[in-house]
This record gives C-alpha cells, structure tokens and sequence, in this order.
C-alpha cells in the first residue's frame, strides 16, 4: 500500500506546485542502517526517529514472513526504498510499518494539504489494494473520517482507518500520512480485533512515543 500511497500523493501534490524548487534533491540511502533495536525501543539512524513498543510487541528491520501470508509483497533488497521499523503483536499478528521517503523538490505540505491527501489518495489506494486482494465489490470496508493526529517532532499529520472482514477475521486497517522537512513519513497498521482488543489500545501507546528528532 505504501508504494501506491507515495505515487499518489507524489502525483497530487506535483500537480498544485509551481515549478520552484523548495529543498534540494534528496534520495535515500539504504546503505545506512535503518537504526538499532534495544529491547522494546527503536532508535532511528537512516532517519532519526524514535519508538517504542509493550513488552508483547516485537520491533524488527527486517521483513516479517507472516505479513507475506497477509498479502503484502516482500521487498527486494534492490529496492530503493526500504521500510525502516516493523513492530508487530505475535500472538495476534496487529502489525504497524514506520516507512520515511525524501520529499521531492518542488512539493509544498500544509496540514490542510495532508488531510486532503490522507482522506482521497489513501482511500483510493486502500481500494485498489482490496480490489487487488480479493476481487472487486467483495469487500465494502467502513470507511471512518480523516482526523489531524499529532505526531512528536513532525510539522503537519493526519490519521484515517477502515474497518472490513476478510477472510472470517475483522480488521481495522489505518495510515497516518505525514511531513516534516525534508520527509515524508507513512505509519501503516493493520489490528485484528477479535483476537486482542487490547491492541488497539497498544496502537495509541505506541504511536504517542514516536518521535522525529531533528539534528543539526
């Protein structure tokens, strides 16, 4: 969902921008190590952010095998991207993708800018992905309001979930997109309700400890 999330809003954001460059051109170096892991908490170095998890939750850099049995494709390590945190429940299998990507040079954010996207760009592509997955019109999700999330370190952010049944298990499926110069930032989360509803609450705690520290 992410790669479809950057292309659209890439696409959406390029299209209201004068063609004045705004930051230097900017890539990611995935020869840096995403970050290191101690314990319970993750300390960023690709990017410098910082989370934390409950004792039940793992965080790892590396792909979980389970998420390929839940439909996301496993990235190559030619890929020019990679996502930088997983952190998942394994008794539950509730799992959250901490993703940052550069922002190109000439796009400009504003909260209003990234609610906007949030809403009609994320609700396309979480379509299209359910479409991809299970065939179209078969899964009708309950699509919630977009709502501005505050995010520790970050400029400007926005919050929407959908929640559907697939495959006989309920799912409450979420993006929050979000901006601080010079990145973009993609938190992707997938909670399976009905095996934990403690999760949810564990969503919260983790996302508040996030936090995007800036350096000099």
């Amino acid at each position: 969902m992410k790669k479809i999330l950057v292309v659209v809003f890439l696409l959406g954001f390029l299209s209201g921008c004068a063609w004045i460059p705004v930051r230097p051109a900017m890539k990611e170096d995935i020869a840096t190590p995403p970050g290191k892991i101690e314990g319970n908490h993750f300390t960023g170095i690709r990017y410098t952010f910082n989370v934390s998890v409950p004792p039940n939750w793992k965080l790892t850099t590396e792909f979980p095998d389970f998420l390929e049995e839940l439909g996301y494709d496993r990235p190559f390590s030619t890929d020019k991207e990679q996502t930088e945190l997983y952190a998942y429940n394994p008794e539950t299998r509730s799992n959250i993708q901490f993703d940052f990507t550069p922002a190109d040079r000439y796009s400009r954010f504003s909260q209003k800018a990234i609610e906007g996207f949030t809403s009609s760009a994320g609700t396309s592509s979480m379509m299209a992905e359910l479409e991809k997955e299970y065939g179209k019109n078969v899964i009708k999700p309950d699509v919630h309001p977009t709502e501005p999330i505050s995010l520790k370190g970050v400029q400007y952010a926005a919050k929407k979930y959908v929640n559907y049944t697939a495959r006989g298990l309920k799912r409450e499926q979420g993006w929050i997109y979000g901006f601080t110069e010079p990145y973009q930032i993609f938190i992707i989360y997938t909670l399976f309700l009905e095996k934990s509803a403690g999760d949810r609450q564990d969503l919260k705690k983790i996302i508040d400890s996030f936090e995007f520290v800036r350096t000099k």
